[in-house]
């Protein structure tokens, strides 16, 4: 089927626009973009379908890295069909998802139950990344190559950090001989251990035990040390603190094969949120200072920290109304990462052109994937919709299993109107 867009504002995060015109669609695929609008005979024959945006932003679809859906083990908090619901609502036509499930996807045959049960159940687009190590204990590393053939795009253990420096060398060294991409969570264990707040003023009088910001930094160092001496692709899946990026530029400067990530929480909340041990805002790292977030946003918006993402963690209501120290981490954010994000844009941080490189084209060059851009031949994977909408976030009404979202009945800006993948409709009016 063939449909053009019109009167859009085209959201292009590869050349870096922000401009009204036109996007054609044919067989899946964009056929053309236009910069400047057509007139109604143009459509008429060109196009079977032809929709009026109205103005509204046009955009890639975003691509999601790090998304926690909790099959197999936990599908109570979240199964592949709610989840790409969620993510059709919030405009993610691709997730990529997290091997910390119950149990976790270290084996080929794992991987291939929870491809399957993707194709089956999800709307949207679902890539799939495996462990780096059996069972994520840090101990012995998996098969890399055989779930590189079952389709993993990535390895990661997640947040359980590899603590020894001989097996995660051995790990980089046979990624790097297969071309894998490593994903790591910089945190140096021994500090962070049992941490649920940052350390600081607002730690101590809550009375909560907490981490120095250094254990990012610690852990960061030794792994960039470690992809110096192995040559592995890597990327940091949550840079959160001033203090880890000089380590992090003089990385890149070096010429390494090296990303980093942050989590849209960390970009629009601070440490101060959690006010009263309120456990929709614990979640892992903790949120960091004010100064802290700032520098973030200088970071995404120079280009240092390459990718935005939800880090989408559902956790049920038994596992958060609990103490704060012993309350699960995590939030959801398929359904809020868009409407989080319009916070950034509203304030004059940073531009939906650079935003959008963030959330969607960089992710996609990261894993290897043809999506998250606007140019003929490119998928047809779109988001429709209005940064400027307000409304009140009602947890309930997320699509989510789960509800814990710290934006709970927080006013926002920015609604989805309609998601498209391969030039289909899977959310929307």
């Amino acid at each position: 089927m063939t449909t053009l867009f019109t009167n859009a504002r085209l959201i292009d995060p590869q050349a870096g626009t922000d401009q009204i015109g036109s996007l054609l669609i044919k067989d899946g695929q964009i056929n053309k973009v236009l910069t400047q609008d057509v007139d109604l005979a143009e459509k008429k024959l060109t196009a079977v379908n032809f929709l009026d945006c109205g103005g509204k932003c046009l955009a890639p679809g975003i691509v999601d890295i790090g998304v926690k859906v909790c099959e197999p083990g936990e599908r109570h908090k979240e199964s592949f069909r709610s989840a790409g619901q969620a993510a059709a609502a919030g405009g993610v036509t691709t997730m990529v998802t997290r091997p910390d499930t119950l149990p976790a996807i270290d084996t080929p045959e794992t991987l291939e139950f929870v491809t399957r049960r993707a194709q089956e159940d999800s709307p949207v687009h679902i890539r799939h990344m495996a462990a780096l190590t059996k069972g994520r204990e840090g101990r012995e590393m998996v098969e890399i190559g055989f779930l590189q053939d079952a389709g993993a795009v990535a390895f990661t253990d997640c947040d359980l950090v590899v603590q020894s420096t001989k097996v995660l060398s051995r790990a980089l060294t046979y990624a790097r001989s297969l071309g894998a991409l490593v994903m790591a969570h910089p945190q140096d264990p021994g500090l962070s251990q049992g941490a649920a707040v940052t350390s600081g003023k607002f730690a101590s009088l809550r009375g909560l035990p907490a981490v120095s910001p250094m254990a990012e930094r610690m852990g960061l160092q030794r792994d960039l040390t470690l992809v110096e001496m192995t040559g592995v692709r890597y990327h940091a899946d949550g840079i959160t603190t001033a203090t880890a990026l000089p380590a992090l530029r003089r990385a890149k400067d070096a010429g390494l094969d090296v990303t980093a990530g942050i989590n849209i929480h960390h970009l629009t909340l601070n440490a101060l949120d959690v006010g009263d041990y309120r456990t929709f805002f614990k979640i892992k790292p903790p949120l960091r200072d004010e100064d802290d977030r700032l520098a973030m946003v200088q970071a995404v918006a120079d280009g240092t920290i390459d990718i935005i993402s939800s880090m989408h963690t559902p956790q049920d209501e038994e596992s958060k109304r609990l103490p704060f120290e012993e309350a699960a981490s995590g939030a959801v954010a398929l359904e809020t990462l868009l409407p989080a994000a319009m916070r950034l844009y509203h304030s004059g941080m940073i531009d939906l052109p650079t935003l959008w490189r963030a959330m969607s084209l960089n992710p996609a060059k990261r894993l290897g994937l043809n999506t998250g851009r606007l140019t003929v031949g490119a998928p047809a994977d779109l988001v429709l919709f209005d940064p400027d909408a307000p409304f009140v976030l009602d947890r309930f009404k997320l699509r989510s299993k789960s509800k814990n979202t710290p934006f709970d009945g927080q006013r926002m800006q920015g609604k989805v109107i309609a998601t498209y993948v391969a030039g289909k409709q899977v959310y929307g009016p």
